[in-house]
């Protein structure tokens, strides 16, 4: 099969995308009007978007198409990795606007809890399902040059499961 097809479509779940990357970049432009965990999760959307759109430019192109599958990867890895620095900066922001809350609280108030446990544990369950599969999609692309055993590619899928249930107990177990 051509590469124009898996190009056609790629193209088209990146224009259906604007809905998340049009939003994300009203938030780059904002500047410091937003905060800066805010700007680090839109950055990393529009990183993703761009490794989609890259490859389906490079489908396009009469480039082996284990490229566009790595521009892809390597998209989503910088996304995530962006992502996870844009959550750890959240939870710092949470912390401080805590703190400051703290401050002028009445002395027998409780505080508001700012995190909810079961919103983080589905975002990471939800993030471990996605990796898995884009590993799982990966080996077997690269399966078809270079033959990769069938236990590896479940285990890299399992592990990358597995990573995603243990942040996702640990985010909801913690508290700020």
């Amino acid at each position: 099969m051509s590469h124009t097809v898996p190009a056609v479509g790629a193209a088209a779940v990146t224009a259906a995308g604007c809905v998340w990357y049009l939003p994300a970049l009203a938030d780059l432009r904002a500047g410091d009007d937003r905060p800066h965990s805010t700007r680090l999760a839109a950055l990393a959307c529009l990183t993703w978007w761009l490794g989609t759109a890259a490859a389906s430019a490079l489908l396009l192109t009469p480039v082996p198409g284990r490229w566009a599958l790595s521009t892809t990867a390597g998209g989503a890895l910088a996304a995530g990795a962006l992502r996870l620095a844009a959550a750890v900066r959240r939870r710092a922001e949470q912390r401080e606007e805590a703190r400051r809350w703290a401050a002028v609280r009445p002395a027998g108030a409780r505080p508001v809890p700012t995190v909810r446990p079961r919103a983080a544990l589905l975002g990471w369950l939800v993030a471990g399902s996605a990796a898995a599969s884009v590993a799982t999609a990966v080996l077997l692309a690269a399966g078809r040059a270079h033959p990769v055993p069938a236990p590896a590619v479940a285990a890299c899928a399992a592990a990358a499961a597995a990573l995603g249930t243990v942040l996702a107990v640990t985010a909801a177990r913690s508290r700020p």
